[in-house]
C-alpha cells in the first residue's frame, strides 16, 4: 500500500523518522518534501498530500506540523480528502472506523515520536466499519458539491 507523507519545518525531524518506520513496515512511501528543516509554507505540503490522496495515487496521506491543526484544515479543502488531527491511537481507529478519514495529521511539537508512530500504525491498519457511517459519510461529500 501506499502512502504519502510530508510535513512543514516543524514536523520535518518526525516526518523523517516517520517515513523510514512506514518502510520498515512494508508500505511503499511517496516522501513529498519538504527535503530539509528550513521553513516552509505547511499549505503547500498539506495540498501536494491531499491531491495525491484523492487522485488515489497513494491510500492515504501523512502530514507533521506543529500541532497538525492547520495541516488538517488544508488538506480539508481538497474534494475528497477526511482529514483528522490526531494525537491519541484511540481517536486514529475511531476516525478510521466512523469516518474514513483518509489523512491523518500529526503535532511534531506536542506528541512524541513513538505515540505518532502508534497512532499511524493503528490509522493504516484499521478499516472502516461502513453501515450507518456510510450514510454520513456521504453527506460529508455531498458537502463539497
Amino acid at each position: 500500500m501506499r502512502v504519502s507523507i510530508a510535513s512543514d519545518h516543524a514536523g520535518f525531524d518526525q516526518k523523517q523518522h516517520l517515513a523510514h518506520y512506514l518502510r520498515d513496515e512494508g508500505f511503499e512511501v511517496a516522501d513529498l518534501g519538504p527535503a530539509t528543516d528550513d521553513r516552509v509554507d505547511y499549505p503547500d505540503f498539506a495540498r501536494a498530500v491531499a491531491e495525491d490522496v484523492a487522485a488515489g495515487n497513494s491510500r492515504f496521506g501523512v502530514l507533521v506540523c506543529g500541532t497538525g491543526i492547520g495541516m488538517a484544515i488544508a488538506a480539508n479543502k481538497v474534494p475528497g480528502i477526511r482529514a483528522a488531527n490526531v494525537i491519541d491511537p484511540r481517536f486514529a481507529e475511531l476516525t478510521r472506523q466512523h469516518n474514513d478519514a483518509n489523512v491523518v495529521t500529526l503535532s511534531g511539537r506536542f506528541v512524541s515520536l513513538e505515540d505518532n508512530q502508534r497512532i499511524v500504525n493503528v490509522f493504516l491498519n484499521t478499516a472502516f466499519e461502513g453501515g450507518r457511517h456510510a450514510d454520513r459519510i456521504q453527506k460529508i461529500s455531498d458537502l463539497e458539491q
